[in-house]
C-alpha cells in the first residue's frame, strides 16, 4: 500500500506590510506498487516509432529493437499497442478487428507485436500531431477499461508534413489523456518541437545521439513506467479568501511550470496535473500573494495537498508570520533561493542557445555566462559539464566565458534538453 509524505520548507516571517509567501513543498511516495494494479483499473501503454524515410536503415533497425524490448518490459495484463508513423499514422499492432485498437499483454501478444515491428521499413514523411490522434484515438477505443495511460514516441527529424498548428492542436488535444515521454534520435530534430509536446503531457524527452542506446533507454522508460503505481495524481493548492497564487512549480526532478494548468477545485482551491507516480519524490515551488498585515499577526497561507485515488493522500501548511525582527525576515531559506536559481538556470540556457542560434552571439553569450554562473553557485555538476562543451569557462564565480568556435550539435542539443533537470540543495 502507498504511503505519502509532505514536507515543506521555507520562511514564514513577513516584514511589517509584506505580502508574498514563498515555499518548496516536497511531496514523497513510497510503496507505489505496479501500475495498474491499483483500484483505477489496468494500464495502457503505446509505442510510436517514427518510420520516417530520413530514419534510414541504422537508425530504423535500432528503433525496432528497442520498440522490441520495450514490449519485453510492459507486465502481462496491460493493454498495449504498437503505432508507427509517417505522414501519417498507422496501427502496426494489433490488426484491429473489433471497436477496441488494443490487446491485453500476454506471452502470445508480445511474440505477435514483436514480429509485426520486424516487418516495419522506413519511409515517407513526419506528422507528429497524426501521431498522438492515433494514440488519442487508441486509448479513447477501451473507454473506461484503461486507467493509467502512457506512451513513448521516437522521432528523428523536424515535423515537416503537417503545420504548426495542426501539431498544437494534437497537442491540445492529448493534453489531460495520456502521459508521454519523447525521445530524439540524431541531431536533425528540434528540441523545442518535442519538448512542447513532452512538456503538454506530463512527460520527459532527451536526445539519443548514438541509436545503439535506444534499447537501453526504452527498457529504462518502459521499467519506470510500469513501476508508477499511482495513477493519475493532482496537486491541489488552498489559498484563504483575497489571496492570489502568484505560480505553481514543479522544480525537482524537473523544472516546469504548472500554473497556466490549474483547474478550480473549489471556490478557494486549483488543482495541478501531475500524472502518475511511483516511488519518489518530487519538489514544488509555490508562491502566494497575502493582504499585508502588520507585526504580531499570522495567517495560513496555503494548504497544498496531493490528491489521488478520490481522496487527500498527504499535505503541507504554508504559514505567514509578520514581523519586525529584520533578524527573521532577512532570512533567506536555502531550499526556496536554490530552486529559484535552478529556475533561471533552465531559462538562461534555451534563451542564450536560442539567441545562438539566430546569430545574436551577444546575447547568447551572456546569457550562457550567467548559465556556468548559476549552475556553479548551485551545485548542477550536470549542467557545469554540458555548458562545459559549448562555451570556454574564463571565471565560473562572475560567468565570464567565450563562445566555443566549433561545437558539435549534438552536445547543444543535449545541453538544450537537459536543461530543466534539478539538483537538491547540496548538504
Amino acid at each position: 500500500m502507498a504511503t505519502f509524505s509532505a514536507t515543506v520548507y521555507q520562511n514564514e516571517f513577513l516584514p511589517d506590510g509584506g505580502t508574498d509567501v514563498n515555499a518548496i513543498v516536497r511531496v514523497g511516495v513510497q510503496g507505489a506498487g505496479r501500475a495498474g494494479a491499483g483500484s483505477g483499473g489496468p494500464a495502457g501503454e503505446i509505442v510510436i516509432i517514427d518510420s520516417s524515410g530520413s530514419m534510414g536503415r541504422v537508425n530504423m533497425e535500432a528503433a525496432k529493437r528497442a520498440a522490441m524490448v520495450a514490449l519485453d518490459h510492459v507486465a502481462d495484463g496491460t493493454y498495449f499497442a504498437v503505432v508507427a508513423g509517417t505522414e501519417r499514422a498507422y496501427l502496426a499492432y494489433p490488426m484491429v478487428r473489433t471497436g477496441e485498437g488494443m490487446v491485453r499483454m500476454t506471452p502470445q501478444t508480445r511474440r505477435e507485436a514483436q514480429e509485426a515491428i520486424g516487418w516495419l521499413q522506413a519511409d515517407g514523411g513526419t506528422a507528429i500531431g497524426a501521431w498522438l490522434r492515433l494514440a488519442l484515438a487508441l486509448f479513447d477505443s477501451m473507454g473506461g477499461q484503461v486507467w493509467q495511460k502512457h506512451a513513448i514516441l521516437l522521432t528523428d527529424g523536424e515535423d515537416r508534413d503537417e503545420s504548426a498548428a495542426a501539431l498544437d492542436a494534437a497537442i491540445r488535444a492529448c493534453a489531460g489523456q495520456f502521459q508521454c515521454d519523447c525521445r530524439g534520435v540524431g541531431t536533425d530534430w528540434v528540441v523545442s518541437e518535442v519538448r512542447k509536446v513532452a512538456t503538454a503531457l506530463l512527460g520527459t524527452v532527451d536526445i539519443i545521439p548514438d541509436p545503439s542506446r535506444l534499447s537501453a533507454e526504452f527498457a529504462s522508460l518502459m521499467r519506470a513506467s510500469m513501476a508508477r503505481g499511482v495513477a493519475d495524481a493532482q496537486l491541489r493548492v488552498w489559498t484563504p479568501q483575497g489571496a492570489q497564487i502568484l505560480f505553481v512549480r514543479q522544480v525537482s526532478p524537473a523544472v516546469e511550470d504548472l500554473s497556466t494548468r490549474g483547474t478550480p477545485i473549489g471556490p478557494l482551491t486549483v488543482g495541478y496535473p501531475t500524472g502518475s507516480w511511483g516511488d519518489e519524490t518530487r519538489d514544488y515551488h509555490v508562491a502566494v500573494r497575502l493582504a499585508a498585515k502588520t507585526a504580531g499577526q499570522e495567517q495560513l497561507a496555503a494548504r497544498v495537498q496531493l490528491f489521488a485515488d478520490g481522496e487527500v493522500q498527504t499535505q503541507g501548511l504554508v504559514k505567514a508570520t509578520w514581523s519586525a525582527d529584520d533578524a527573521l525576515t532577512t532570512r533567506i531559506n536555502p531550499e526556496v533561493a536554490h530552486y529559484t536559481g535552478q529556475a533561471e538556470l533552465a531559462d538562461a540556457i534555451q534563451e542564450g542557445l536560442a539567441a545562438k542560434a539566430a546569430g545574436d552571439l551577444g546575447t547568447a553569450t551572456t546569457k550562457l555566462g550567467r548559465a556556468v554562473q548559476l549552475a556553479a553557485a548551485t551545485g548542477n555538476t550536470e549542467a557545469t559539464t554540458r555548458l562545459r562543451k559549448v562555451v570556454d569557462v574564463q571565471d565560473a564565480g562572475s560567468g565570464t566565458v567565450r563562445l566555443k568556435r566549433s561545437v558539435a550539435k549534438a552536445d547543444e542539443m543535449a545541453l538544450d534538453t537537459a536543461s530543466t533537470k534539478t539538483t537538491r540543495v547540496r548538504g
